[in-house]
């Protein structure tokens, strides 16, 4: 629901004219599906949409759900997946299936509001015994960096939620979703007095994955344009004055530095993690082999540098000589991104990110969606 969660919030609590929403969320996955748990579309009183669920298999029913949601006031869970018996019934075309949320939310609703802007949204799931409120915003100010979620701050907020008997358990559940940036359901024992067990769903949101690009030049700016969708910190770093300029490099953050001296004091702060991707643009030995030294000895999920196969043996052997161990060494991506016979910096962009997406799903060869097995997993 984070996904939508702005759009809802402008809606609720407009000033002129505020609306209902609906808000439809996948709370269960199964087999081969578009979109991850925690995806979600909204629908609100004057039929605008904001979002998508599928890209397009089951939207019809889930807009219809999200109207009757409106009507009536009342949450359900709908299924959502693929029928031999009827192909063209509504449904997963790609075989997988879905369980999907439907919550209608009244305008000016509190449980969604938060002025420190949510770390996690914590939605209940209808049941039989359903006499709390569907939904509430776990806000930012319940998490700690050093000791992380606060569980008197999230029993404040997961009040509306459960029963106060289940509060204090509830809060130690969804911290632990939060801590670990976990997206999933969460099933507590019946209250007294309950015959069912309540199921909270958490999605969580954690800080995005940090794209470094060194060298300001055309074929950075492509990459971070390519890069912006994905929803990645990036930032820009070049030492020099003339090139790395802010307004040239719009969504990334642009540093004046030069990179390896950048690198080191950002790492020491833990800017970078073992999610981060390091992409060497520069093409000037005197800005990659430092950088690449510091940048190899980092935990973090890639690291590529750009240049014809030449220029990497020889980039290779400076590395050696700077003291650059053959394991750190295999970890380079040199020269950077796929072989799709790419020539200009846009094209040149694309491959470096389908190899960062590759690397990331660990995939050591990559070969066509139409050379996978039919039970592989993808979209």
């Amino acid at each position: 629901m984070l996904d939508v969660l702005p759009a809802a919030v402008t809606r609720l609590f407009d000033s002129q004219e505020p609306q209902d929403v609906a808000v439809a969320t996948i709370i269960a996955t199964e087999g081969s599906v578009p979109r991850p748990a925690g995806t979600s579309m909204l629908v609100d009183a004057a039929g605008g949409i904001v979002g998508s669920l599928t890209g397009g298999c089951v939207e019809g029913a889930v807009l219809e759900a999200c109207q009757d949601a409106l009507a009536t006031g009342e949450a359900s869970v709908q299924e959502f997946g693929y029928s031999d018996e009827d192909a063209f019934s509504v449904g997963l075309m790609c075989g997988g299936r879905i369980d999907v949320l439907i919550q209608p939310f009244r305008s000016g609703c509190p449980s969604l509001r938060s002025d420190s802007g949510p770390t996690a949204v914590v939605m209940r799931l209808p049941s039989a015994d359903d006499d709390c409120a569907p939904a509430a915003a776990v806000s930012a100010s319940a998490v700690d960096e050093s000791t992380g979620p606060s569980t008197d701050a999230l029993a404040v907020s997961l009040d509306p939620l459960v029963p106060e008997a289940v509060v204090e358990t509830a809060a130690q559940r969804v911290g632990a979703f939060i801590r670990s940036g976990r997206t999933g359901s969460i099933r507590l024992a019946p209250p007294e007095g309950g015959s069912e067990p309540i199921e909270l769903f958490v999605e969580t949101r954690i800080e995005p994955a940090h794209l470094l690009v060194v060298g300001a030049n055309a074929f950075s700016l492509a990459l971070v344009e390519a890069a912006r969708p994905l929803g990645l910190r990036i930032t820009v770093c070049d030492p020099r004055p003339s090139f790395a300029d802010q307004t040239s490099f719009p969504g990334a953050e642009v540093v004046r530095a030069w990179p390896h001296r950048f690198l080191t004091e950002a790492a020491a702060t833990g800017e970078f993690d073992t999610r981060s991707m390091i992409c060497v643009l520069s093409h000037d030995p005197k800005v990659d082999i430092p950088t690449l030294a510091v940048a190899l000895d980092l935990d973090v999920a890639y690291v590529g540098a750009m240049g014809s196969r030449r220029s990497d043996r020889d980039r290779r052997a400076a590395l050696r000589e700077a003291g650059v161990a053959s394991p750190a060494l295999a970890r380079l991506h040199s020269p950077i991104g796929l072989h799709l016979e790419t020539f200009t910096p846009a094209e040149v962009a694309v491959s470096i990110l389908a190899e960062i997406l590759a690397v990331r799903g660990g995939r050591r060869q990559v070969v066509p969606l139409s050379d996978e097995r039919e039970d592989s997993p993808l979209h």
